[in-house]
């Protein structure tokens, strides 16, 4: 996988198509170039503990039934999405799938609980012509038992700048509750104000690009490990682009890619899994060496937890 992409009609009907078909219409939307080199990663896509934070050792929270897959990944700290390295099926149960309703993969998501996911504001999710797909692993198979809903609706952050990609969260209302089980689960919400230490490992999934050299999306879904970078690195990167509503992850030979936008970015805490990203922007060409930019999820955790109470 690799970063910063909207790409322009990277859409390009077969090759980012699985064979499933939701409905005879709907097409990849596409998503204009972000100036410099800089680009969203859709498809068409310091360490120290401040006052106040919840130290990330403290969020183990396996009773509130998040987290905790029950076919266990099999995660090495050397991985790298761009290039490929092939998910264990059912390991990562909260990855979801944001496709067009002729079954055209375009972002990634997180489910968070049986009615709600979360995903990149730039990925444009439309609940007129997009669905999103659960427990899917291979895009190519017709065999999965996927659950394919409809959204009743997208709640995106008010202060989304679709222009320096600040805020980069949506929050998903599924139509009809998910069906939990093995290969369907949610996963656990960073608290709010949560502080991570740099180098932190952690893993990220999708099914982006794996090869900067070809636009075809992943068939099976990919997982990468990645450290953690600590602000005033990802800034020697991206100057003031970096915001206190993002963290940064990688540039140490491996990436998320387009492809990969709205999808996770997570840790692990004894046996438990906690969502402290989502895949935003980063290099236009998925730079390995380049660190990539993750929604801060920490920063939206009371907005969130506001949208969902709601209903």
């Amino acid at each position: 996988m690799a970063f910063l992409w909207a790409v322009a009609c990277l859409a390009l009907a077969g090759a980012v198509s699985g064979k499933r078909s939701h409905t005879p219409s709907g097409v990849a939307p596409c998503r204009p170039l972000l100036p410099r080199a800089r680009q969203v990663l859709g498809v068409q896509e310091d360490g120290s503990t401040e006052q106040g934070c919840t130290p990330w050792a403290q969020t183990l929270t396996s009773s509130a039934g998040c987290g905790v897959p029950s076919i266990s990944p099999s995660v090495q700290y050397n991985e790298r999405i761009i290039n490929g390295q092939n998910a264990v099926s059912g390991s990562w149960p909260w990855q979801v799938s944001l496709q067009t309703r002729t079954g055209s993969h375009f972002c990634g998501g997180s489910l968070i609980n049986e009615y709600w996911v979360v995903t990149a504001a730039h990925c444009e999710f439309n609940p007129y012509s997009h669905v999103v797909v659960l427990g899917e692993y291979d895009r190519s198979s017709g065999s999965e038992a996927v659950q394919v809903k409809t959204v009743t609706k997208a709640v995106t952050h008010p202060n989304w700048d679709s222009y320096n990609l600040n805020n980069d969260i949506t929050l998903l209302k599924l139509s009809s509750p998910a069906q939990l089980g093995a290969r369907v689960a949610p996963v656990c919400l960073a608290p709010a104000n949560l502080a991570l230490p740099s180098n932190l490992q952690c893993v990220t999934t999708g099914w982006g690009r794996t090869n900067t050299n070809s636009n075809a999306l992943a068939v099976r879904l990919q997982q990468v490990t990645l450290p953690l970078v600590s602000q005033s690195q990802c800034m020697q990167y991206w100057g003031s682009s970096i915001t206190s509503s993002m963290l940064c992850a990688g540039g140490v030979g491996a990436s998320s890619c387009q492809g990969d936008s709205g999808g996770p970015l997570v840790y692990q805490n004894g046996n438990v899994w906690t969502l402290i990203g989502i895949v935003s922007w980063g290099s236009s060409n998925c730079n390995i060496r380049t660190p990539a930019v993750y929604t801060r999820v920490s920063q939206f955790r009371n907005w969130i937890d506001n949208i969902v109470a709601q209903g």
